[in-house]
């Protein structure tokens, strides 16, 4: 299998419902929520392209462009966007979506880095 298909059947998608539970007092999602969900559709997008044990080393700009409301649904998309030798990078998008119309926004968009380890916590090939 070559670079690129490899990237694309890792692409991840992971869909959720904005509940209270999760909104702060503006019954918007707590950025912080955001956060870790995009590290954790990363995370599973870096596994599943490298099929590596991975940990997260970084995260470059987030950017927030729209508050995410409460009773919306939410699409996280992370997609490999740089392959080096023993790290990658992911892309992670949030889009909004409005539980009873079919209107379809970006929210959240930011960049993730992983390195691949080895069973002794060394540095080791992101791509076999």
């Amino acid at each position: 299998m070559d670079l690129q298909e490899r990237i694309k059947l890792s692409e991840t998608h992971i869909f959720k419902a904005v509940f209270p539970n999760t909104t702060n007092h503006y019954d918007t999602l707590f950025g912080g929520t955001a956060m870790q969900s995009m590290d954790e559709v990363a995370f599973i997008a870096a596994t599943r392209f490298s099929r590596q044990r991975m940990v997260t080393v970084s995260s470059d700009r987030i950017d927030f462009k729209m508050p995410i409301p409460g009773g919306t649904i939410i699409e996280l998309i992370g997609k490999v966007s740089y392959v080096g030798n023993t790290s990658l990078k992911v892309r992670v998008e949030i889009f909004v979506e409005q539980m009873y119309s079919e209107v379809r926004e970006k929210a959240v968009s930011g960049e993730f880095t992983f390195v691949a380890i080895d069973e002794n916590k060394k540095p080791t090939s992101v791509f076999k």
